[in-house]
């Protein structure tokens, strides 16, 4: 039951709808669906007398890293605000504990999750390139006016007030403005985020399976261009990164780089399949058509290579967002000014919903919890992507390597942008590193 409540959970999660419980308050569903999954894990745990919780180092980083945003409440100047963000990470990271234990003990589950999360962003694709296209038969004004309203329910009413007046819909390229693509999340960047994510894993789940999974690789053609339709710098570059990463280590598995491959491993402990050469193919499409995306010139190059461009508004605006970081950060090094503080640091008089913040979620952890937090999130990703990618490596196991790009894709763009408090990508990210391989001597409470 806990296994399919978890499938049907990744179909939905790029579609959540919100609640409205008190006025002024926007509560996404899943805040409510993760702790009452949690719950129903537990009271199934101590029927069974049986609950497994992985005694590792991502588990101790994780249960670390809890601890000292909680912690960092004590040096908060407005205490409100950290209990809101805090609660909000509470009700999100119970899902690893859920995720690793069923990991440990049902069979293809991580085979079973990724599907669903990929046919769930493959649809919100879908809703994002119909959305994009839309402007070009009724108008960017009907389409902007028209989804300005479709959003609400997905957002909530005061969030979707909130975006709507710092809209980030539009983008200026060569002079002509496009409404970029945003399905149903707040704005294109979080939509780049997921996206990215889920286009290597989509990628790894073609590969898997020629006969059976042969959708994915159109899947993954439909992530790739909604993605770029976002517009989003920060994503192209996670994406290309993370796609870049895929295509090395495939080949270099596959003997066409001349680097040193680990043995494989035969075991019969493995559902590793082997990869078919026929596929190859596929990968030098995209290789090819990631060279292709640099040499023609287009609005997608054109916005990307703007990104280094000092003298560009939104470049300059963002630089000195990230001096100012720096400058809160050191000077609150060790225990930053308190969870959900950085904002009334920057500016006392902010509102909760004020978009301030550092445009890097490693300085945003940094500025509001301290250094060693921050350094803590980054070794959480660093060793999730080490032991899925060592994983492939030596089994041969093309989801890890997937998973591992995705994380990789999370991990570049989260230099831009955070995403670290949305609620689309935390519980994904939180899935990537529950799905992250055991030791077979990792013992387990």
């Amino acid at each position: 039951m806990l296994e399919k409540i978890l499938l049907l959970f990744f179909l939905y999660l790029p579609f959540q709808i919100a609640l409205n419980p008190l006025e002024g308050i926007d509560l996404a569903s899943i805040r409510i669906i993760i702790p009452l999954i949690f719950l129903l894990w537990l009271l199934q745990g101590l029927k069974n007398k049986k609950i497994f919780i992985p005694f590792n180092l991502v588990t101790i980083l994780i249960i670390s890293f809890l601890l000292l945003n909680i912690f960092s409440l004590f040096f908060a100047g407005n205490i409100h605000w950290g209990i809101r963000k805090l609660l909000f990470l509470l009700s999100i990271f119970p899902l690893y504990f859920i995720i690793s234990d069923l990991f440990l003990r049902t069979k293809d589950l991580s085979l079973k999750l990724l599907k669903f999360l990929v046919w769930g962003s493959g649809l919100s694709a879908i809703i994002g390139l119909l959305q994009f296209i839309a402007q070009f038969f009724f108008g960017i004004d009907k389409v902007y006016s028209f989804w300005s309203r479709i959003i609400i329910p997905f957002l909530g009413n005061s969030f979707a007030e909130a975006v709507l007046e710092n809209p980030s819909w539009l983008v200026n390229i060569s002079g002509h403005t496009l409404l970029r693509a945003t399905a149903f999340f707040p704005d294109p960047h979080m939509f780049a985020f997921y996206l990215g994510i889920t286009a290597p894993i989509s990628l790894s789940l073609y590969i898997f399976k020629p006969s059976t999974f042969r959708h994915f690789g159109f899947l993954f053609l439909i992530i790739l261009l909604a993605d770029i339709l976002t517009f989003s710098r920060g994503g192209y570059l996670g994406l290309l990164i993370g796609l870049l990463f895929f295509a090395i280590f495939f080949l270099r598995q596959k003997g066409f780089l001349p680097f040193y491959s680990y043995q494989m491993v035969s075991s019969k402990k493995t559902s590793a399949k082997n990869i078919p050469v026929k596929k190859l193919f596929f990968l030098k499409l995209i290789l090819i058509f990631m060279i292709l995306f640099f040499i023609i010139p287009n609005p997608a190059t054109q916005r990307l290579f703007s990104s280094f461009n000092l003298n560009e508004g939104s470049n300059v605006d963002r630089l000195q967002t990230w001096h100012q970081s720096i400058t809160v950060i050191l000077n609150n090094p060790i225990l930053g000014v308190g969870l959900g503080n950085y904002a009334s640091t920057i500016k006392p008089s902010a509102e909760y919903r004020e978009p301030i913040y550092s445009h890097n979620a490693f300085f945003d952890i940094a500025s509001e919890t301290g250094i060693p937090n921050a350094l803590i999130w980054l070794l959480i990703l660093i060793i999730s992507i080490l032991k899925t990618t060592r994983k492939f490596l030596q089994y041969n196991n093309i989801l890890c390597l997937g998973i591992a790009s995705g994380l990789i894709v999370f991990s570049i763009h989260s230099l831009f942008e955070t995403a670290i408090f949305s609620v689309h990508i935390l519980p994904l990210i939180i899935l990537l590193i529950s799905l992250t391989p055991r030791q077979n001597n990792e013992k387990t409470f």
